[in-house]
């Protein structure tokens, strides 16, 4: 009796150990096929390119002046208003024009030749991204093409498609109108992909059409875009096999999308309309900083948790009880009390123009060290657009300045209102000098002053309001 009694008490711990067992075998089962699944979702960049123009569309002083002066619809004021803001734009001698517009064909551009301006853009960078990488192009499973401005049929991504003579079970995206942070759009869909689809690799093509969308009216909020966007773009090969981590430049740490479309002033401070006159233009207002304040503290919000240590972020909220409350729309107090660079080595700043650059420089508290790839792509570049980040990240490799393991912050804004930012970790010492090379020695140089002060410094003088321009 005595012996069944033990027996049955065996059997009955035993049952308890093993109801305990399972449930414990199997998390840990789930916890490493999820740990082994997300090793397969990580997004690499594998190399990318970006495009530099031959030197018959490089859009100088004496050029830029031609083209205002030949616009028939502008009076004296608003030439004195192009020069004088070309003057403080921070732009350089040396970026390029749309061809469309160097032509004279700015009034009247024909698809032809709005398609072939792109078409140089895309193909180039794209021959050169295959050659360097190794990379077939019927090897992409996933192509993202980025153009604001420029929706034909067929899309931009099949003739890349048919182009190349890519596979027929490749994944293509076509995206339109989402203006300067587009870039980061792209690669998002392209890692969100990579979350269910194993060894894969992917093509992001980012660009602006240019050309057929100069503005020839005479209203100043649409004139700045003819100021500051030049021709310009950068293809990217992206990956998520684990076999080609030890190529990769980068590795993707973690992507931050905010929208504002909901708020009417953010919405309507960077949009594509049509004055008074029927002329069609990219109108920029004066409540596109505040826009960009706005977005930014919203997606700061998310992203400071992902990429700053506990400690700084302790740190923060017990500075902030004793910190005098800022305001979120001036871009400038965003991150008052933030200190980044707990977190990140370096700051890849949109060249969207001087402002956005120097807002974004006194909100993180930035140094002019931080600040001078931006800076040194807008002078050389100009605002590219969506293409316009890959410049600044080209120029702080030409440097020399990304080694293993520094993390990068991206920084973008672009029209809807949005903000989209990131980080990447550098997977190797780079020191390619890549769309820089025939130009880093001379960089940063002494001076950016621009030539318009010596050439055009009349335009200041209060007696030119009296003077009647020959247009022809």
């Amino acid at each position: 009796m005595e012996h069944t009694s033990i027996l049955s008490s065996h059997v009955q711990m035993e049952l308890l150990l093993a109801i305990f067992l399972f449930p414990l075998a199997y998390s840990i089962i789930v916890l490493c096929k999820n740990l082994l699944a997300r090793r397969d979702q990580n997004c690499y960049m594998m190399h990318y390119e970006c495009f530099k123009a031959g030197e018959d569309l490089q859009l100088n002083t004496d050029t830029s002046a031609s083209i205002v002066m030949r616009n028939k619809n502008l009076g004296i004021e608003e030439y004195k208003f192009l020069l004088q803001t070309i003057v403080s734009s921070g732009i350089g001698e040396d970026t390029y024009g749309p061809r469309i517009v160097l032509s004279g064909q700015e009034d009247t551009p024909s698809l032809k030749d709005s398609l072939s301006e792109l078409e140089e853009i895309m193909f180039d960078t794209l021959d050169k991204l295959f050659a360097k990488t190794g990379v077939s192009p019927s090897e992409i499973d996933i192509l993202v093409v980025n153009v604001s401005l420029l929706s034909p049929s067929p899309s931009l991504t099949a003739r890349i498609i048919n182009r190349y003579k890519m596979r027929e079970d490749i994944k293509s995206y076509n995206l339109s109108g989402m203006g300067c942070s587009a870039s980061l759009l792209a690669i998002d869909i392209v890692r969100n992909i990579f979350k269910v689809r194993k060894n894969a690799l992917a093509v992001v093509v980012s660009t602006e059409s240019m050309g057929p969308n100069w503005y020839c009216g005479r209203e100043k909020s649409m004139m700045l875009s003819n100021c500051l966007f030049r021709v310009g773009g950068c293809s990217m090969l992206l990956t998520n096999k684990r076999a080609l981590k030890h190529r990769a430049l980068f590795k993707l740490n973690c992507l931050v999308r905010t929208h504002l479309g909901s708020n009417d002033e953010a919405y309507n401070c960077c949009i594509q309309i049509e004055d008074s006159l029927g002329f069609r233009g990219f109108c920029l207002t004066k409540k596109l900083t505040k826009a960009a304040a706005l977005s930014f503290t919203e997606n700061l919000k998310v992203l400071v948790p992902k990429v700053l240590p506990l400690w700084a972020l302790l740190q923060y909220v017990i500075g902030s009880r004793y910190r005098k409350k800022t305001d979120s729309r001036v871009l400038e107090l965003v991150g008052v009390g933030l200190n980044f660079k707990t977190g990140v080595e370096h700051f890849c700043i949109h060249p969207g123009g001087r402002a956005v650059i120097d807002g974004v420089g006194k909100s993180l508290g930035l140094t002019e060290y931080d600040l001078e790839p931006a800076r040194m792509a807008l002078h050389r570049f100009g605002n590219t657009s969506a293409g316009g980040l890959w410049y600044v990240l080209g120029y702080m490799e030409a440097k020399k300045r990304l080694k293993k393991g520094d993390r990068i912050l991206m920084i973008s804004f672009g029209a809807g209102f949005k903000c989209n930012n990131c980080v990447w970790q550098v997977m190797n010492d780079l020191e390619d000098a890549n769309v820089w090379e025939d130009c880093i020695a001379s960089y940063p140089p002494k001076s950016v002053a621009n030539p318009f002060i010596e050439k055009y410094g009349w335009i200041n003088d209060p007696s030119a309001s009296f003077i009647k321009l020959d247009w022809n």
